[in-house]
């Protein structure tokens, strides 16, 4: 499997761990605590089968700019956390630098 696609996958994993332990309430929600753990470990898993062919410092980046940017996205669409045109702008800038970081590397 194609490493890049390992990278995407690891950090949509990122935003099910964060999406989780936002709704685990503190740990205290027994199967959102689950789920945080359950894809916690999935997007580690899938980040370090990522590194073995992308360099650390590359995937790393990429890693958590698509979990920065997905939770985000969760966050104004469910969460009600606000939304403005420069939030939108610098999110979108966010893509663009880890597609630049793809097609740079």
């Amino acid at each position: 499997m194609n490493a890049w696609f390992i990278l995407i996958i690891a950090g949509l994993f990122e935003v099910g761990f964060t999406t989780c332990m936002k709704l685990s309430e503190g740990f205290s929600q027994i199967k959102y605590t689950i789920g945080f753990l359950i894809f916690a470990s999935l997007s580690f898993l899938f980040l370090n089968k990522a590194v073995s062919q992308i360099p650390l410092g590359t995937a790393y980046a990429v890693w958590t700019g698509i979990g920065a940017f997905g939770t985000a996205l969760i966050g104004m669409i469910f969460f009600m956390d606000p939304i403005s045109y420069l939030r939108i702008f610098f999110l979108t800038l966010l893509i663009i630098s880890i597609l630049g970081l793809k097609l740079f590397h």
